[in-house]
C-alpha cells in the first residue's frame, strides 16, 4: 500500500492507523500548491481531486476521502474499531461527525483573512470540542480501545492548539494521552513534526484542510 499524505494534514490520522494495524505501507509526500509528489510526478494524474490522503492498494484500487481510509484501515484491523454489535456503525457515525463537523470548523482559518471571521471559527471549533469531550469515556472516545476515530481527532486537536483554540483540561489530557502513543509519536517523526504541534507556514496551511 502506499498513502500519499501532506505533513500536518488529515491524512497522519491515516499513517497513525496504518501504524497501528501494524500494516506495511510506502508514504509519499504531496505538494499540495504544486500539486506535485516528493518523487516530481504530476500529482492531479493519480488523484484528480488534488488532496490527500490517498491510499493506493497491492492491487492498484485506490480509496480517496479520510472516513473512507480510516474505515478501510479500521477493516483491516477490527481492534481499531469499537465493538460490539453496532461497532462498525458507531465508528462510521464519529467519523461522519468529526468530518462534516468539526472538520470543516477549521476552514477559516484557512481561507478567511478576516478576524471577525476566524474568531467565529473559533468559538464553533471550540463548542464542537465541548460536544465530543462528552464521548471520551476511560482513556478515548470508545472507551478504553485506540481507534481510527482517535487518530482522526488527535490530529485537529494538533490545529486547534496551533490556533489557539481553547480547550477543556479534560480534552487536554486526552491529547496528551494520544500523543504518548508509540505509533503517533513514529507517525510524528515520520512527517518532520517533533513535537505535538505543527509549524504552520504558507506551504502547509492549504493541506491541513
Amino acid at each position: 500500500m502506499k498513502l500519499y499524505y501532506a505533513p500536518g494534514a488529515c491524512s497522519l490520522s491515516g499513517r497513525i492507523s496504518l501504524h497501528e494495524a501494524g500494516l506495511a505501507a510506502e508514504f509519499e509526500r504531496v505538494d499540495i500548491k504544486t500539486k506535485t509528489t516528493e518523487h516530481g510526478y504530476d500529482y492531479t494524474a493519480i488523484n484528480p481531486r488534488g488532496y490527500v490522503p490517498l491510499l493506493v492498494l497491492d492491487d492498484g484500487n485506490a480509496v480517496s476521502e479520510n472516513t473512507a481510509i480510516l474505515e478501510f484501515i479500521a477493516g483491516m484491523d477490527a481492534s481499531l474499531a469499537p465493538g460490539g454489535p453496532l461497532g462498525r456503525t458507531r465508528l462510521i457515525e464519529m467519523l461522519s461527525w468529526l468530518s462534516t463537523e468539526l472538520h470543516v470548523a477549521f476552514k477559516p482559518f484557512w481561507h478567511s483573512e478576516g478576524e471577525a471571521e476566524r474568531a467565529a471559527a473559533s468559538e464553533a471549533v471550540a463548542s464542537r470540542l465541548a460536544l465530543i469531550e462528552a464521548h471520551i469515556n476511560e482513556l478515548y472516545l470508545f472507551g478504553p480501545r485506540f481507534t481510527v476515530a482517535d487518530a482522526y481527532l488527535f490530529v485537529m486537536l494538533r490545529w486547534a492548539q496551533a490556533f489557539g483554540v481553547p480547550m477543556s483540561a479534560a480534552m487536554l489530557g486526552y491529547f496528551e494521552r494520544v500523543a504518548e502513543r508509540p505509533t503517533v509519536r513514529q507517525a510524528l517523526v515520520e512527517e518532520g513534526l517533533f513535537t505535538p504541534l505543527p509549524s504552520l507556514d504558507s506551504s502547509s496551511i492549504e493541506a491541513l484542510i
